[in-house]
């Protein structure tokens, strides 16, 4: 009888470690897969054409279209350089390069997707209109409140996510030294 019931606790917590663990894989899974850069997330076995079984089921469950490991790559952030969850009552500073790419985006994303611009804004940032100092280093402000240069306007509230995809892009390719920076992501005033 203690065998028995040995042997069913054994089977229960190998059956909860193994569906939490795939739980973990297709809504997350930063451990499989995921390539981080500071607060940015990468999953650049998506584009490939044979991804590993946990990213296969991580784009599944997302159903979103997915580039071509020779079209680009996206890295996601919602929280910023201190750990900080994103949040619509909070104005941030992006300050630095982004990986050697033809064209670039920024978009701010609520959790389920939807573009976060204000109506009357541009819908995202754009590599070919950004400004830059003389170093080629880039400031990119974020939020509902009206800041100097380089600006995202956003509207709503709650927490967000920031969405850099990079067109023909050479990052994780081994190409080049400074191919692995991305832009920190620091908060500014909240209200």
């Amino acid at each position: 009888m203690r065998f028995v019931l040995l042997l069913l606790a054994s089977i229960a917590v190998a059956l909860c470690t193994g569906f939490g663990l795939s739980y973990y894989a297709l809504t997350d899974g930063r451990l499989f897969g995921a390539a981080e850069i500071g607060p940015w997330i990468s999953w650049p076995d998506l584009g490939s054409s044979a991804p590993n079984p946990y990213s296969r089921g991580h784009l599944t469950r997302e159903a979103a279209l997915q580039l071509g490991r020779a079209e680009g790559l996206q890295f996601v952030s919602t929280t910023d350089n201190a750990g900080e969850p994103l949040n619509l009552s909070c104005s941030y500073t992006l300050v630095g390069h982004v990986p050697v790419s033809t064209f670039w985006t920024l978009v701010a994303v609520d959790p389920q997707g939807r573009n976060l611009a204000a109506s009357d804004a541009e819908l995202s940032l754009r590599s070919s209109e950004v400004v830059r100092d003389n170093e080629g280093v880039m400031t990119l402000h974020v939020g509902r409140f009206l800041s100097p240069g380089n600006w995202l306007e956003l509207k709503g509230e709650g927490a967000f996510a920031l969405r850099l995809t990079l067109y023909d892009t050479t990052a994780f390719s081994g190409f080049g030294s400074n191919n692995d920076t991305m832009p920190t992501i620091t908060r500014g005033d909240c209200a």
